[in-house]
């Protein structure tokens, strides 16, 4: 169920209205599932995996996808039949507000541009609202199933925290300054060789003894931080260029490093000290840790109520590769007229994974593109 958990509310693929002839990969409580729907549901993934080497690794992941796939529709399909017995409805006015957040989280202002968007995913304004109308029904049923039975303690949070702070206790920080000689990532050969033969020189003149790595910095070094004698403050892993830290974490307190070459030039690296790295505040992380825990257990309880809808219903998987080696039956199958292992139905294409419940303390819509993340050097 792990990817039934993940937001949606974004512009999703979609197949057309047409039907499709297709095969059976399970049935559930007489509601079939197509193989063309659990395909379209694996589609992102299945695309990853065919960037793999050909092989029997490969054959394993593509099945692997597959199982889940099926796995969230299965979990959907019960999701809908709970929805049906529970009357949850959506107005249309929660369906406007959840259109204009997605327009509004996806930068698009135009109805034309939105309309385009829609098309090149296989919607159609009409067709996106009833999406969106069902998307919403899914969050509205989990507030009431699941939602409600999560509570995070002001004990839970500080347990976290204690966790959270012991562990980040055990990363060290270091303090270290540089000096960098200029060189594009696509300078020309012999560009690179006269940049490298200069930093071993300045490189030689800072490993002498008695040296000062601030004056030579601020003589020597072409970056930004030259007037601060190249002094980059404390830093841990996951700061810098991986080469750059790669180096300065493997030196020992005073020791100057060979010049590494990073996409900016080449740095020539003193290390200052370490330390290990301190906690923030607790005050300056208590809510985030407070949702960090509800997210889990939502997870946790969602995947829970699921397993509770398909233990009490007849789920039959039709196609022998898609069943998880690993689980027990869900129930004695049913006999379904016409749904065995190759027959050809017709129905709909896949419908989209139910989203999750919004965070604790307000509405939250899923689907905000992400941000990048570090990297740059200075």
């Amino acid at each position: 169920m792990r990817t039934l958990l993940a937001a949606l509310l974004v512009l999703a693929p979609c197949v057309g209205q047409a039907e499709v002839l297709d095969r059976v990969a399970a049935v559930v409580n007489n509601d079939a599932v197509t193989l063309s729907e659990v395909q379209q549901r694996a589609a992102p993934m299945l695309a990853r995996i065919g960037e793999e080497p050909v092989g029997p690794q490969r054959d394993a992941d593509t099945q692997e996808a597959l199982r889940r796939a099926l796995d969230d529709l299965i979990g959907e399909k019960l999701m809908d039949a709970e929805l049906k017995d529970m009357n949850v409805e959506v107005t249309d006015q929660e369906v406007d507000l959840a259109i204009q957040d997605v327009r509004k989280q996806n930068h698009i202002t135009d109805d034309a541009a939105f309309a385009a968007a829609l098309e090149g995913q296989g919607f159609t304004p009409t067709t996106y609202r009833e999406f969106m109308r069902k998307q919403l029904a899914k969050v509205k049923l989990l507030n009431i199933k699941v939602k409600s039975k999560v509570k995070i303690s002001d004990e839970d949070v500080k347990a976290e925290y204690a966790r959270m702070a012991h562990a980040q206790g055990q990363d060290v920080e270091i303090h270290a300054r540089h000096i960098i000689v200029l060189c594009p990532a696509n300078a020309p050969t012999a560009e690179v060789e006269r940049t490298h033969q200069k930093a071993l020189q300045i490189m030689a003149l800072a490993q002498k003894p008695g040296a000062d790595f601030a004056a030579l910095a601020k003589q020597y070094s072409e970056g930004s931080g030259a007037a601060s004698g190249g002094d980059l403050g404390w830093f841990a892993r996951g700061t810098l260029a991986a080469p750059f830290e790669n180096a300065a974490f493997a030196l020992k307190k005073g020791q100057v490093s060979q010049p590494v070459r990073t996409q900016y030039g080449w740095h020539v690296i003193q290390l200052i000290d370490t330390r290990h790295a301190a906690p923030r505040p607790f005050k300056e992380v208590e809510e985030q840790l407070r949702n960090k825990l509800y997210r889990e257990k939502v997870e946790k309880q969602t995947t829970a109520y699921i397993d509770g809808l398909r233990h009490e219903a007849s789920v039959d998987v039709k196609i022998a590769s898609l069943r998880d080696p690993k689980a027990q039956p869900d129930a004695t199958p049913t006999a379904t007229a016409g749904t065995g292992e190759g027959t050809i139905v017709s129905g709909p294409g896949a419908v989209p994974a139910a989203p999750k419940a919004p965070e604790q303390g307000g509405h939250r819509s899923p689907g905000q593109p992400g941000l990048g993340g570090p990297g740059g050097m200075p």
